[in-house]
């Protein structure tokens, strides 16, 4: 039914023309042909049809920009130690491309422009240098006499009657108290 309909609605010279396409048709597809209008597509609806369609779009990507390490040292710091003083942070840029498609197949790719949209922070690791001075060496010299008195439980004078167990060589200079008692007749010099 649908086909009478449809064949009623075209001109007369194209429903003859029609109908001797029909009738061959019919005969060479058999009896289901019948229910089916022809394909009336034209060479020229065809070739529009195999076009292919090409587009081009901006896409954009963003992408991490790493940070960077450096190492600073350190006066106030123990030698030896390390410490992060400033935290690394990454950075970002932004890339704008130009892409390209065929037939909704992308089909070239190209770098358009670059913008950095945030720079990365630099890690910075502090490194102590510092060296604590050497206490000054423990002088192995009474400090209550000038000219070297060994430290001891008792020192005498070298050369003399004494017992020791220490001795020094004379003369030495009284400069606090004589806990030695070198000084014998306290003119403030002893072992002379």
């Amino acid at each position: 039914m649908k086909f009478i309909h449809w064949f009623k609605g075209l001109t007369t010279s194209s429903q003859v023309l029609l109908a001797g396409t029909a009738i061959a048709t019919i005969f060479a597809l058999g009896a289901s042909a019948i229910n089916q209008p022809p394909n009336l597509t034209s060479d020229s609806d065809k070739s529009s049809q195999s076009k292919s369609q090409t587009t081009t779009k901006t896409e954009t990507e963003i992408e991490n920009i790493p940070f960077a390490s450096t190492t600073v040292e350190d006066a106030t710091m123990a030698k030896g130690t390390t410490r992060i003083t400033t935290a690394g942070a990454n950075g970002s840029k932004t890339l704008i491309y130009k892409v390209i498609y065929k037939d909704g197949k992308k089909q070239d790719k190209k770098l358009v422009k670059t913008d950095v949209t945030l720079q990365p922070i630099t890690q910075v690791t502090s490194v102590g240098t510092y060296v604590a001075p050497s206490p000054p060496p423990q002088s192995s010299c009474d400090p209550n006499y000038s000219g070297c008195v060994p430290i001891a439980s008792d020192v005498d004078c070298a050369g003399g009657s004494g017992n020791g167990p220490a001795y020094t060589s004379g003369p030495v200079s009284v400069i606090g108290s004589d806990i030695y008692g070198l000084d014998r007749d306290g003119d403030g010099v002893g072992c002379e």
